[in-house]
């Protein structure tokens, strides 16, 4: 004679708890009681009651839409990198050909504002204007420029979000009160050199949650760049 569990009360009723241990004890019941799946009710958000197998067939369907809206998130990103990746590439190739900080301006602009669609650019770089005969560059002096950027300049990397009407001035000048957000990118090599602006009429176009891989990308590739420029450009001045 086979033993039987013992009741925990006198009218020998199963409890809820004997129920649920029973069920994980043996994970196949209702392989062997399939019909049982179709009886059982269970509250639905709508108010009445479903079948067990109408809610597994409900919770399959909203976890197969969540998958794809994480798929379709995936391959948008994907996409948005792999433009960003082009636009990037053709940006540094058209830098590697200029051959003197006006044209490296040129290009700059025509990229960030044509090809990346930003509202505004700007390049600053520190040090003597009388010795740099540059009809395009704002050369400032970097200790008047600290006071006003402060770390800005000094933390190395870029930095995305809304600036004080002071830095936008410094960075901008006349566009200035046009700009609503901006990433600003020092640009070190040995020293500061400068910094690369480009500003946006939207506030939150940069934002400072954002990446900025890309941006220090291009910083370390200019920041390479200048140095041979800035030396073929202080020569032709002191000449």
């Amino acid at each position: 004679m086979k033993n039987q569990a013992k009741r925990p009360n006198d009218q020998g009723e199963l409890t809820a708890e004997e129920v649920v241990a029973y069920l994980r004890a043996h994970p196949d019941f209702f392989v062997e009681h399939e019909y049982l799946l179709g009886e059982i009710k269970l509250p639905h958000r709508s108010g009445s009651a479903i079948s067990l197998v109408e809610r597994q067939v409900t919770l399959f369907r909203e976890q197969r839409d969540k998958y794809e809206r994480q798929l379709y998130d995936l391959i948008e990103t994907a996409r948005h990198n792999d433009r960003f990746f082009e636009k990037s590439k053709r940006l540094l190739m058209n830098l590697l050909e200029a051959q003197s900080l006006d044209e490296m301006v040129i290009v700059l602009e025509d990229s960030f504002l044509t090809d990346f669609n930003v509202d505004f650019c700007s390049l600053i770089l520190f040090g003597d204007k009388n010795r740099y005969p540059v009809s395009n560059i704002i050369m400032q002096d970097l200790e008047k420029s600290r006071d006003v950027l402060g770390d800005l300049l000094d933390g190395g990397r870029a930095y995305c979000g809304r600036l004080d009407d002071g830095k936008k001035e410094m960075l901008f000048g006349g566009d200035a009160n046009e700009v609503a957000s901006a990433a600003v990118i020092p640009l070190q090599y040995g020293e500061t050199l400068g910094v690369l602006s480009i500003g946006s009429r939207k506030g939150d176009y940069f934002q400072s949650s954002m990446g900025t891989l890309f941006l220090s990308y291009i910083s370390d590739s200019l920041s390479r760049m200048l140095p041979p420029l800035l030396a073929k450009e202080g020569t032709a001045g002191s000449s």
